[in-house]
C-alpha cells in the first residue's frame, strides 16, 4: 500500500468544514493506504500560542480524530513534536532551500499581511518542515486542498536539490492526492467566506462538538435569501447562502446539488433547515458525544499519541539517519 502522510494544526475543535473537506476524506483513506495522520504542534508554534492552550487544544484535536474515525491501531496518529526526526530534516532543508523558492509561496504572504517584518522566522520556512514532515516517512501521497499545492510543489523541488546536491535518489517524488470534487463549506453568516475557526462569530460555523440545540440554533440563524429553493442547480447562481446550504446537505447525505434540489425544490427555507439540521445532528452528535468520553480520561488519549509518536519514529529515524549520513554527518556510537 502507498504511504500516506498529512496534517492538522491544534487551533481548536475543527469545524464542519474540516469534517467534510479533510478528516472524513482521511478516514476512507484508512482502507487501502498506510497512514500517517499527524497533529502539527509544531507548526503551530510559527504564531504565538498560550502554552496551556496549546496542550488543550491538542488533546481536543486528538480525542476530535479519534472520534471521527481515525483509527490508531491500523495506523498511526501522533504529535509532530514528538517525533524529533521532523526537526533534524527541517534544518537540512532549510539548508537546501533557496529563499527564492520561499520569497514565492503565497501563503507566507496571506499570513504575514502587511506587517511582514514582525513575522517569525518559522512562519517564513514554514514550508520546509512541511516538507520535512512528508520526506521523513518517503511518504509518496498527500491529500491536499488548494491551499497547499504550492507547499507540495516545493517540497518536491527541495526533494529533488538534495537528490541531486548529493548524487542520490534517496527522495521518492510525491504525488498529490486529489479526492474528487472537496465538499467546500462556507460561513453561516456570509456564503462568500470560507468557514473557518477563526472567524470571531461563532455563529459562522457549526463546530464538531456543538449540541443538538446549537447546531438548530445556528443554521435556524444562518444567512439566506427571501427566495425559495430552486428546481435545478443553475438556479443557485448568485444565491452563495442558499449554494453553501445545500451543498453541506448534499455532502452529508452522500448526494449532490442536483439531488438535493430535486428533493427539496420550491421550498422555503424554514423546512429545509429543519432538514440540514437533523442530519448534521445525525451525522455529528455521535462524534460530539466521543470526543467528550476520550477528554474525559486525558491518561487514555496520552497513551495513544504515546504510542503512535514512537511507531512513527520507528519509520522516520531510520530515513532521517541516512538523509545526515548522506549530507556527511558524522554519527558516532553511543558509548
Amino acid at each position: 500500500m502507498q504511504r500516506i502522510f498529512s496534517g492538522i494544526q491544534p487551533s481548536g475543535i475543527p469545524t464542519l468544514g474540516n469534517y467534510l473537506g479533510a478528516i472524513r476524506n482521511w478516514v476512507a483513506l484508512q482502507a487501502d493506504h498506510d497512514c500517517l495522520w499527524c497533529i502539527v504542534d509544531l507548526h503551530a508554534i510559527t504564531v504565538w500560542q498560550e502554552p496551556a492552550e496549546l496542550t488543550r487544544a491538542t488533546r481536543e484535536m486528538a480525542a476530535t480524530l479519534l472520534a471521527c474515525g481515525i483509527d490508531p491501531a491500523r495506523h498511526v496518529l501522533f504529535l509532530q513534536s514528538s517525533v524529533p526526526a521532523h526537526a533534524r530534516l527541517a534544518w537540512i532543508f532549510n539548508c537546501v532551500a533557496r529563499l527564492g523558492w520561499l520569497n514565492r509561496m503565497t501563503q507566507f504572504k496571506d499570513k504575514a499581511g502587511r506587517d511582514r517584518e514582525a513575522a517569525s522566522t518559522g512562519l517564513y520556512v514554514y514550508p520546509n518542515l512541511m516538507a520535512a514532515d512528508i520526506h521523513a516517512y518517503h511518504a509518496t501521497r498527500v491529500p491536499v486542498g488548494d491551499d497547499q499545492r504550492q507547499h507540495l510543489e516545493l517540497a518536491n523541488d527541495i526533494g529533488e536539490k538534495f537528490n541531486h546536491d548529493y548524487g542520490t535518489d534517496f527522495f521518492p517524488r510525491i504525488e498529490p492526492l486529489i479526492l474528487g470534487p472537496a465538499a467546500r463549506v462556507m460561513s453561516l453568516r456570509d456564503g462568500t467566506k470560507k468557514m473557518s475557526k477563526s472567524d470571531p462569530s461563532d455563529q459562522s460555523r457549526i463546530n464538531l462538538n456543538d449540541d443538538a440545540e446549537a447546531i438548530a440554533q445556528k443554521i435556524r440563524r444562518a444567512k439566506t435569501d427571501p427566495e425559495p429553493l430552486p428546481s435545478e442547480p443553475a438556479g443557485l447562481e448568485g444565491r452563495p447562502e442558499a449554494r453553501n446550504l445545500v451543498g453541506i446537505l448534499a455532502a452529508l447525505t452522500g448526494t449532490d446539488l442536483a439531488g438535493v434540489l430535486r428533493a427539496h425544490g420550491g421550498q422555503g427555507f424554514g423546512a429545509f433547515k429543519g432538514t440540514l439540521a437533523d442530519a448534521l445532528v445525525a451525522t455529528l452528535g455521535p462524534i460530539a458525544a466521543e470526543t467528550r468520553r476520550l477528554l474525559g480520561d486525558p491518561g487514555a488519549l496520552d497513551a495513544i499519541l504515546r504510542d503512535g509518536a514512537a511507531r512513527a519514529a520507528a519509520v522516520a529515524d531510520p530515513i532521517v539517519a541516512e538523509a545526515e549520513r548522506l549530507v556527511g554527518f558524522l554519527r558516532l556510537r553511543q558509548a
